[in-house]
């Protein structure tokens, strides 16, 4: 049996905006509105698809596994972004990134308060 995510729904206060800042940040496309959906389709195909959410969205959480090179790139775009950013989901780690498994990590949030991940290993692979 062969199975994959083929896409999600993320909950925004403004889709186009809240998918275009992930497509600039992660360096990905935005896809043409699909119905009431803004998609952001990542190499292996799977898409983010915003949705225009009214009142309070409940915080989520996306990690996305990346080479070493991009992870500096992407960095390099949170930082100059000015985006606040956390060696761990809970935030208690300001400023710094992790070196889970041997790789390394960092979070932060989106405008709606979903918090974004990006790292270099899958955790459990390695040490550290």
């Amino acid at each position: 049996m062969t199975v994959q995510l083929n896409h999600t729904i993320v909950a925004a206060h403004d889709r186009r905006a809240s998918a275009r800042f992930l497509a600039d940040i992660l360096g990905l496309r935005v896809s043409p509105p699909f119905g009431p959906f803004v998609p952001v389709e990542f190499p292996n195909g799977v898409t983010l698809d915003f949705m225009n959410t009214p009142g309070e969205i409940t915080p989520q959480h996306y990690a996305f596994l990346v080479s070493e090179d991009d992870f500096d790139t992407i960095f390099d775009r949170v930082r100059a972004a000015g985006l606040t950013y956390w060696a761990d989901p809970f935030h208690h780690h300001r400023d710094e990134i992790n070196h889970n498994d041997g790789g390394r990590g960092v979070y932060f949030d989106d405008p709606n308060g979903h918090r974004l991940e990006i790292l270099t290993r899958p955790y459990g692979s390695g040490h550290g």
